[in-house]
C-alpha cells in the first residue's frame, strides 16, 4: 500500500521565509498545488507590498493629505478589515504605522537611550487608524495627513498564508501548512492521520520548543521580543512600537494566537503584546473561537480560557 507523504517546499516570499507543504501521493501533483500556494502569495505581495513604487500601497502612501486613491476591491477590504481590528484594539494595531521615522527606532547595538517621551509622541503623530479615510461607494482610500503612511506588516503574512490554504485546497490539496515565519495556518491531517503538531518556541532559546499544540484547520501566529531588541541600563526593550506612545513594549516575550484564520492570528498578536497580559487576555477570552499563550519576561505562561497545552 502506497503511504502518503508530506511534500514541502522553502522560499523567501513577502521578506520572510516560507514553508509550504501538501500531503499526499503524487509528489508531481503535491508540487503543483504547492506552485498555486506560492503564485498567490507573490501576487498578493505584489499588491500590498511598500517596496514597489508601483503598489496600490504606495500609491496610497503618495497622496497621503492629497486625494483619495482608487483600489482593488482586495485592497479595499484588508484595509477595511484593519480598520475594524484597530477598533477592537483601541489603536494597538495599526496600519498606519508605516508612518513612524525609521531614525527614531533603529534597534542596532549603537541604540544605547530611549528617545524622550516628547520626541516619542512626536514621531507618532501620523499613527493614527482614524486618519484612514475609506469610501465605499467609490472605492478609495485617504490618508488624511501629510506623511501619513501604511502598510501590512501586521496582517499581510496572514493574509497571504490564509490565500495560499485556500488556493491549495481549491488545486485538490486535502491537507496541509501554509507557514509564513511562524505564522501558519493548517488543514486536514498528518499522513498518519493525526492532528498537525505545532511547536511553540522558547522565547529564551529560538532552537527550542516550549511546548507543543495539536491542530488542524486552524491558524497560529507568533510575535516576539526575541528576535530584535535592545538592552538599555539592562532593561530589555522590543522591537514592538506601542502606536500610541512611540515607546517599546516591555514585560512581554511572546504571544501565540490560536485561532481559525491566520489574518487574524497575524494581526492580534502584537496588540496582546501591546496592551499587557491582563487587558490583552481580557479582550481574547471575550473573543469567539480565539485563544492566546503569553509569556512573561519571567518565562511565566499565561493562557486564555479554553486553552490546554503541554509545557516543556
Amino acid at each position: 500500500m502506497i503511504e502518503q507523504v508530506v511534500f514541502k517546499k522553502r522560499l523567501k516570499l513577502m521578506r520572510n521565509n516560507f514553508e509550504i507543504s501538501s500531503v499526499g501521493y503524487d509528489e508531481k501533483k503535491a508540487n503543483e498545488q504547492i506552485d498555486e500556494g506560492i503564485f498567490e502569495i507573490q501576487r498578493i505581495e505584489k499588491l500590498l507590498t511598500t517596496f514597489n513604487e508601483n503598489s496600490e500601497t504606495s500609491l496610497i502612501n503618495r497622496n497621503a493629505g492629497l486625494e483619495p486613491v482608487k483600489v482593488s476591491h482586495e485592497t479595499y477590504s484588508i484595509i477595511e478589515r484593519s480598520l475594524r481590528i484597530s477598533r477592537l484594539t483601541q489603536g494597538a494595531f495599526d496600519i498606519s504605522y508605516g508612518s513612524i521615522d525609521k531614525r527614531l527606532w533603529n534597534f542596532d547595538t549603537t541604540m544605547k537611550a530611549l528617545p524622550d517621551k516628547e520626541t516619542a509622541k512626536k514621531m507618532v503623530r501620523l499613527i493614527n487608524y482614524r486618519n484612514i479615510i475609506l469610501d465605499s461607494e467609490n472605492q478609495t482610500v485617504f490618508l488624511k495627513e501629510i506623511g501619513m503612511r501604511i502598510g501590512f506588516g501586521g496582517i499581510g503574512k496572514g493574509y497571504a498564508a490564509e490565500r495560499a490554504r485556500q488556493v491549495m485546497k481549491d488545486a485538490g490539496a486535502a491537507s496541509g501548512i501554509v507557514n509564513a515565519s511562524g505564522d501558519l495556518t493548517t488543514w486536514g491531517l498528518q499522513p498518519n492521520g493525526k492532528p498537525w503538531t505545532i511547536g511553540i518556541v522558547n522565547p529564551n532559546s529560538t532552537h527550542e520548543i516550549f511546548s507543543y499544540l495539536d491542530v488542524t484547520d486552524m491558524a497560529v501566529a507568533t510575535s516576539g521580543n526575541y528576535e530584535k531588541y535592545v538592552m538599555i541600563n539592562g532593561k530589555k526593550y522590543s522591537h514592538t512600537i506601542d502606536p500610541r506612545t512611540g515607546l517599546p513594549v516591555t514585560g512581554i516575550k511572546s504571544v501565540t494566537i490560536i485561532t481559525l484564520n491566520a489574518e487574524i492570528a497575524d494581526a492580534m498578536a502584537t496588540p496582546v503584546m501591546i496592551i499587557g497580559i491582563k487587558t490583552g487576555m481580557d479582550m481574547i477570552n471575550q473573543m469567539k473561537d480565539i485563544e492566546a499563550i503569553v509569556i512573561d519576561d519571567n518565562n511565566t505562561a499565561y493562557s486564555s480560557n479554553n486553552i490546554k497545552f503541554s509545557q516543556h
